[in-house]
């Protein structure tokens, strides 16, 4: 294939990053999967005849490790699909000190991306955040309060991420699209897949639910805009910066995604938490 490229899916060992990975791996491209479960992301792997690397995205440790492994592996990166994520139940912190939900969602792909920053700089990469219209519907950033000591609920700390997904993708195209980085999020949609399934939220009745999973999407449709931006070129298909809906801008958004200082002032925090964390 003319236009083959080398994409990094996280999360690819189930849901819609197995179904990305499927679908891009027949056209073409070659595919790395990320996953967290040795056995699901190995049998994806072997399905595909694809590289696969491990990594738990509640220790830190491992994000710097597969990060230090794919900038061995690879002399090119052309997208990193950030898609690893989920709801979870009660609050809990991880090893490195932070809530669970912000960690995995967004300070993980913050570090990885960072991390891969130089090559992806090089190879003018395009990075894709899988997000949610969670970010509209209960997102809301109190800076002073990422880990949501104050006032946790499953559905507000997923939502508060899936919001940052979208303000680090609007700070990346300000800091580095300069630079050849193309960035991107969006919304997959209602798909029947495991999400959820660890969630002591409303959203684990909804998805667990045959009557939920009837009107949900297959996750080949929920994967849909994660093909079409890894696969079409920024800035004639799709705009870098922009979070995308059905393959369109989204008409709706929580208001905080237009305050571009607190985007910036997120990126600095973020950077400072990760420091501090592997220290």
């Amino acid at each position: 294939m003319p236009n083959s490229k080398t994409i990094i899916i996280t999360g690819a060992s189930d849901g819609i990053g197995a179904a990305g990975a499927r679908k891009l791996h027949s056209d073409g491209h070659h595919v790395v999967i990320v996953g967290r479960s040795p056995q699901k992301t190995q049998t994806i792997a072997r399905e595909l005849d694809a590289d696969h690397f491990l990594a738990d995205f509640t220790r830190l440790e491992d994000v710097r490790t597969l990060a230090a492994d794919l900038d061995s592996a690879y002399p090119h990166i052309d997208v990193l699909a950030n898609n690893a994520g989920g709801i979870f139940g009660d609050r809990t912190k991880t090893a490195d000190g932070f809530e669970k939900t912000f960690q995995v969602n967004h300070l993980a792909p913050f570090l990885l991306t960072n991390l891969l920053m130089e090559k992806l700089i090089n190879s003018r990469a395009t990075i894709i955040q899988t997000s949610s219209s969670g970010a509209r519907l209960f997102g809301k950033i109190e800076l002073d309060d990422l880990n949501h000591d104050k006032d946790f609920t499953p559905q507000l700390a997923y939502g508060t991420v899936k919001l940052e997904n979208i303000l680090f993708t609007k700070e990346l195209h300000r800091r580095y699209h300069g630079r050849g980085i193309s960035a991107a999020a969006f919304h997959p949609g209602a798909v029947a897949t495991s999400f959820a399934t660890e969630s002591d939220s409303f959203m684990k009745r909804i998805y667990t639910s045959r009557l939920g999973r009837a009107f949900m999407a297959s996750p080949d449709k929920g994967a849909d805009q994660m093909v079409w931006l890894a696969e079409t070129d920024p800035g004639a298909v799709w705009e870098s910066g922009t979070y995308y809906e059905n393959r369109r801008p989204a008409k709706r958004n929580n208001p905080q995604t237009l305050d571009a200082d607190l985007a910036a002032e997120l990126w600095e925090r973020s950077e400072r938490l990760v420091t501090q964390a592997s220290r």
